[in-house]
Parts: C-alpha cells; structure tokens; sequence
C-alpha cells in the first residue's frame, strides 16, 4: 500500500512544475473561490457516490437483496475507487472489490461478474460518451482533439465488445502466453494452483455471462447501470462547469460535460498515475477547440490553466482523502495493516 501513497505524491508533480516554470500561482488557482471549489468537490463526490449505489445495485440484482448492507456495500466501492485512482489506465479498483466480495463468501465467478458488469457499464457509457465529444469537436472545428478522443476509445471500447461476445458463446482460459509467464515466475505447485482457480472463475463467469446476457431481466439491470453511469458522467462535468463560471470562463453545460468525458478517455492511457496531466491538458484541448498539434506555450500561456488546475484539485486529490479513508475501513481493524499491502 506504500506505493500508493507515493503515487498520490507523484500525481503533484505537474502541479509543482506549472507553480514553478509557468505565471500560474497557487493564489490564482484558488482565486475561484471556496463556495465554487467545495461545491465542485460536492459535485465529484455525488458521482463516486452514484457509482457506488450502482455496485449495490448489481449485487442486489446478480448476488441477492440480502447479501450486505448499503452503507458496507457502498464502502467497499469507495474503497476499490482508491486503487483505481493511484493506478495508470484506471485498473486495479475491480480486484479489491472482488477480493472484498470472495472474503464475504461469494463464489469467484459471481464476484468476477459483478466487477465485469461495472466495467462494462463504465466502458460502454464513458465510450459513447467519448465518441460523441469527439464528433462534436470535429464538427466544431477541433479536429485534432476529436479525432484523437476518438482513437483513444475505440480499442477499449472494442477489446470489451470482444469480451461480452466470447463470454457469452464460450468458456475463455488463461492464453498460452500467460500460462509460460506463470510457469516461469512461480514454483510448478503454486503456478498450477494459481492456474486452475484462475481457469475456474473465468469458467464461471462465462456461464454467468451467458445466463446473464440471455435473461431480458438481466439486460434490463446492466441498462439501468449504463444510466446511472451517464448521470454520474454528467456531475463531472458540472464540476468542471461550477468552477469555470466562478472565474467568467462561460462554457455552459453541454460544453463542460463534452470537456470532461474527453479529459476521461484521455487519462486512460497508461503514460501517468490517475492520468494526471493526461486529464489537465484534455480539458483544455477541449474547451479550446485545438485544431492541431497544440504548442507548449500556448498551454502554459492559457487563461483557462489556473481553472483546470483547481478543478483537479478538487476532483482528484481531494476524493482521493475520502477514498483512502474507505480503504482503510475495509482492511484496519479485521486481521491487521499489514494485509492492505497485499492489494
């Protein structure tokens, strides 16, 4: 767990660096005012929030009603959302939560499910919502930042279509590739065990997709989900919105909501820890419409830098506190700290 904390340290690098080479001070990135930053804050957290009754809702619905209460259900969201967020590509946030869910006695293949299920919902909605500001910007004259909204979406979006298809009409297993990496690193013992569990719960989790994606019901849930993905996209983009107007940067919603599900696709790329920079600099390309290959100096040099910079503060660093916090409450307290560092 260590080098997380050191990652969230890392994150701040950017901001150092701008505070450092560029006229952006930490007075003119709070210039926004505290009532606009907490209820940027505010805004962000209402979105965690929302993808976290959704986690509750997929378990009501594929595990049973009965299976955890809300507020421990919800927790074990938050406290996933940590890890994805001290991660490049936003990945690692789905073991902890199945983790959690096999330690509350789920079988694996049903825990799989429910953390596929969330991704599904996350890619699907963040992927139609990426195409979409990318055509807008295209449309209105930002080529260079639609197109590569665009790009930067389709193969996410079309390693999961893959996904859903094979699950559903066969049983996937360990590639042969994966299984010399195994066989290479780990004891034949430990490797054959590691093999058969892992080859068990990709076995039940196809099954689970195929029962699943056949049961109308089932198709109805995940839906549902995708829409409360939408809503949840939509309060990062009044985040952005709130803060944008309390410096006279009018974007409007629509505009902000576009900026923000753009500045999402783009932090997906494994280059930085949570996409910092990644994130900044795709607001920006966004809501300035960039047409070509964007000039350093005209990003360093933009009066909407100081907004952008405050937004991330108050979107990233600031959940992170109450991530951690949710981390620390599902592994403090049942065996001892020393377990959280195997996350």
């Amino acid at each position: 767990m260590k080098w997380r904390l050191i990652a969230v340290a890392v994150s701040l690098i950017p901001f150092l660096l701008l505070f450092t080479f560029t006229p952006v001070s930490p007075a003119d990135v709070f210039s926004v005012g505290p009532i606009p930053f907490l209820l940027s804050v505010s805004a962000v957290m209402v979105r965690i929030m929302l993808q976290a009754y959704r986690f509750r809702y997929f378990i009501n619905h594929f595990i049973g009603p009965n299976y955890s209460t809300t507020l421990k259900t919800m927790n074990a969201r938050i406290a996933g959302e940590f890890v994805t967020q001290t991660t490049p590509s936003f990945i690692g946030g789905e073991i902890v939560r199945i983790a959690w869910l096999i330690k509350n006695g789920v079988p694996a293949g049903k825990a799989a499910w429910v953390a596929t299920a969330e991704i599904i919902a996350d890619v699907f909605a963040g992927s139609i919502l990426a195409f979409i500001a990318g055509g807008v910007a295209i449309f209105g004259g930002g080529s260079f930042i639609g197109i590569l909204v665009i790009v930067v979406a389709i193969p996410t979006f079309c390693f999961w279509i893959l996904v859903v298809i094979l699950s559903a009409n066969r049983n996937m297993q360990l590639p042969k590739f994966a299984l010399g990496l195994i066989n290479k690193f780990l004891s034949k013992e430990r490797s054959d065990r590691l093999i058969n569990s892992t080859n068990i719960a990709l076995a039940d989790l196809c099954k689970m997709s195929r029962e699943n994606f056949t049961s109308f019901n089932s198709v109805k849930v995940l839906s549902v989900g995708m829409a409360i993905t939408f809503v949840a996209f939509a309060f990062q983009g009044i985040s952005f919105l709130v803060l944008a107007d309390s410096v006279g940067h009018h974007v409007g919603f629509f505009q902000s909501f576009m900026a923000t599900s753009a500045s999402t696709a783009l932090s997906t790329l494994p280059i930085t820890i949570g996409g910092s920079g990644l994130a900044e600099l795709g607001v920006w390309a966004y809501i300035t419409n960039i047409s070509t290959i964007p000039n350093l100096t005209d990003v360093l040099n933009s009066s909407q830098l100081s907004v952008i910079i405050a937004w991330r503060i108050a979107t990233y660093h600031v959940p992170l506190v109450v991530m951690w916090i949710a981390l620390m409450r599902i592994t403090i307290g049942k065996d001892s700290i020393a377990k959280s560092d195997q996350i």
